[in-house]
């Protein structure tokens, strides 16, 4: 190690102690027991240019420890990102650049949000799977357009979490040769030593999953350089170097204590620690000017890289001009001008056809039109109808296959439908049943908070699925999906709404879109499809009221329950009672819509509304308000056929029907 490398790493140690220490919270001793080995990859092996962080043939590197976060603020700042020392000393502070836990979007080049720990770990592993697609779709020989790599760093909490067991199979699985992690082996968590519970062969498990393992002194420089090196010649297999580090190294009293781990040092502390490195600089936020150069070269290297790169995707334009097209209008997330018109037409003279048919039918029609349509499910196609007929599967064999085979991994698949989401504009879906929704809460969580292009497709939405019973059958989980912000939910009524809903989510960017379809078959609306595209689009529309007279009684409902509102409505008609019949397909799409179009839905003089949903009823009071009600699921269900069940539960045109006649009307 030469002196302005010690000087380098000893520049990042002593920024996280000194913003660690300002903030009054934070974790400093990851990022100083892990500066060394950052540092080599930082300066050494990553290809970025800070000038424009968001360059597509960049490498990606992924802080999956993102408890760890002022690791990579400084070497952010350091490198030249537009993150100033002011944004470091402002750090963990209201409307800062250096929030507590990475977050993409908001701090110049963060890639992921992280934060909860194995999540990081497995958006990683979906960039890798993103960058071997792409590049199997688009590269030509003499023109590696997409040849980035994707690096990360993990903890020990990282590789406990269960998901990040799911990802590292699946990756090993699919021999992503890009992929590299170098592993922060410290030994130490929140409550102490990790032999209190992590007693594994991590090298034996990775190994035994598919992976190339290396073990180095995470403070031997020139080790961890050739264990990078070794790392990128290895194709076929992704890597994970486990390198032993010291928690909050340097300091003479915590280091190697989990008293480092999750709190400041304290001044007394952080000024021995300081005296222990050797750090002679008193002022705290000290950035010597010669820290800055090796950062700075390695990001002239990457400027040098950027600007090759351009030159030849220039030559690729000219050599293959119809695949560069084909690139530019992919990256650019462009939908074609004739996409709408392969949609697929529903009368209502068809026979009743389940939504998850339907969505099927959707993907299928579209997909030769949306290149960008890229996913697959965990275990669960042929129930979830979204298999793209013809485009293969996704495999080490054939990476340019557009269906890809999460097997039963629902953790994984939402962490890596994400990853995929934040290397390029895909219309990447991922689908499961609705109840196994649960698995996948954390990833669908951090990707509604970074508005990410994500779908998901859950098919089998309620007691409707029938014989599988209580454990198989949704009840909570629209209420608990709706909960979460920038997540728009939609449950179609029908084959027409469904064609509607994926419309919508198609164009949407802004966020993600879970999509709730039905196991069984729904008659199709007599509605014309405009108007049904329309109402969908706007999350709520009318599609039933009596013609004679002006409405007394509202009746709202989702998915499979419209059909009965619009039975209800006539049946309460012919007893002279006035009902109007609204489709909520999106309650997030409703509520965005102007007062005037809501009131104009649900006219706020009409008090007597009844709701009707085969699900937890928790949320509808916001459209009934206090003196309405609604008929919906107070308890687990029952194994029987989904019949028998929506007649035991109350969802009958006959119930309805009964509870609006006890409204004072």
């Amino acid at each position: 190690m030469t002196s302005l490398d010690e000087l380098c790493i000893n520049t990042i140690r002593t920024l996280v102690m000194d913003a660690v220490q300002k903030a009054k919270s934070g974790h400093p001793g990851m990022p100083m027991g892990a500066a060394p080995m950052a540092y080599v990859l930082w300066t050494r092996h990553l290809r970025l240019n800070p000038r424009n962080p968001d360059w597509f043939g960049r490498d990606r590197f992924i802080l999956s420890a993102g408890h760890g976060s002022m690791l990579l603020y400084s070497l952010l700042h350091l490198s030249g990102f537009d993150l100033s020392l002011d944004d470091i000393k402002n750090f963990r502070q209201l409307g800062s650049k250096t929030p507590g836990h990475p977050e993409h979007g908001l701090t110049p080049g963060v890639e992921v949000s992280t934060g909860p720990l194995g999540q990081g770990f497995g958006n990683t592993v979906g960039i890798a799977i993103a960058q071997a697609h792409l590049a199997a779709r688009f590269n030509q020989p003499g023109f590696p357009i997409v040849d980035f790599r994707v690096y990360g760093i993990c903890s020990d909490g990282d590789l406990m979490e269960g998901v990040s067991s799911e990802a590292t199979s699946l990756a090993g699985h699919f021999k992503l040769g890009n992929l590299i992690f170098l592993y922060d082996d410290n030994a130490i968590t929140i409550e102490g030593s990790t032999s209190l519970t992590f007693s594994e062969d991590v090298g034996r498990r990775f190994d035994a999953l598919g992976w190339h393992v290396q073990r180095v002194d995470g403070n031997d420089l020139e080790a961890v350089d050739g264990a990078l090196k070794n790392a990128k010649e290895e194709k076929s297999k992704p890597s994970l170097i486990i390198a032993r580090t010291h928690i909050a190294c340097g300091s003479p009293n915590k280091q190697d204590t989990a008293a480092a781990h999750g709190a400041p040092l304290g001044e007394e502390e952080v000024a021995l620690t300081k005296r222990n490195l050797g750090w002679p600089y008193a002022e705290p936020f000290t950035v010597p000017a010669e820290a800055y150069a090796p950062f700075r070269e390695a990001a002239k290297r990457g400027a040098e890289s950027e600007s090759k790169w351009k030159d030849l995707l220039a030559r690729y334009e000219k050599e293959h001009p119809k695949l560069a097209a084909e690139w530019k209008a992919f990256m650019q997330g462009e939908l074609s001008e004739n996409w709408r018109s392969l949609l697929p037409k529903f009368l209502s003279s068809d026979k009743p056809i389940a939504t998850r048919t339907a969505s099927g039918n959707v993907l299928n029609a579209l997909a030769h039109e949306v290149p960008a349509l890229f996913g697959g499910s965990a275990d669960l196609a042929p129930s979830t109808m979204t298999y793209l007929d013809g485009f293969g599967d996704f495999s080490a064999d054939n990476y340019a296959g557009r269906n890809i085979h999460f097997g039963i991994r629902e953790h994984a698949m939402g962490t890596c439908i994400s990853g995929i989401a934040l290397t390029a504009p895909f219309q990447v879906f991922g689908s499961t049943f609705l109840i196994f929704s649960d698995y996948m809460r954390p990833a669908i969580r951090l990707a509604a908070m970074t508005k990410l292009k994500v779908i998901y497709v859950f098919s089998h939405d309620s007691i409707g699925l029938g014989e599988d019973g209580p454990s198989h059958q949704p009840v909570e989980h629209l209420a608990a999906l709706r909960a979460i912000p920038n997540l728009i939910v939609l449950r179609p009524a029908d084959a027409k709404e469904t064609v509607a809903a994926w419309e919508f989510t198609l164009e949407h960017k802004s966020g993600p879109v879970a999509l709730i379809l039905s196991r069984q078959a729904l008659p199709i609306l007599d509605i014309e499809q405009s108007v049904i595209s329309s109402g969908v689009r706007r999350g709520g529309y009318v599609v039933y009221e009596s013609k004679k007279n002006m409405p007394q009684l509202l009746l709202l409902a989702t998915g499979s329950e419209v059909h009965l509102i619009i039975a209800a409505a006539m049946e309460l008609e012919k007893e002279g009672i006035a009902a109007r019949a609204v489709s909520l397909p999106s309650w997030e799409l409703f509520q965005q819509q102007p007062r005037a179009y809501r009131d104009e839905i649900l006219p706020p003089s009409i008090t007597a509304r009844l709701a009707v949903e085969a699900a937890s009823p928790l949320g509808w009071e916001r459209f009934v308000g206090l003196q309405g009600a609604a008929i919906g699921m107070e308890t687990f269900g029952a194994s029987a056929p989904g019949g028998k069940l929506f007649e035991h539960f109350g969802f009958t045109v006959q119930n309805i029907v009964e509870k609006a006649r006890s409204f004072p009307l």
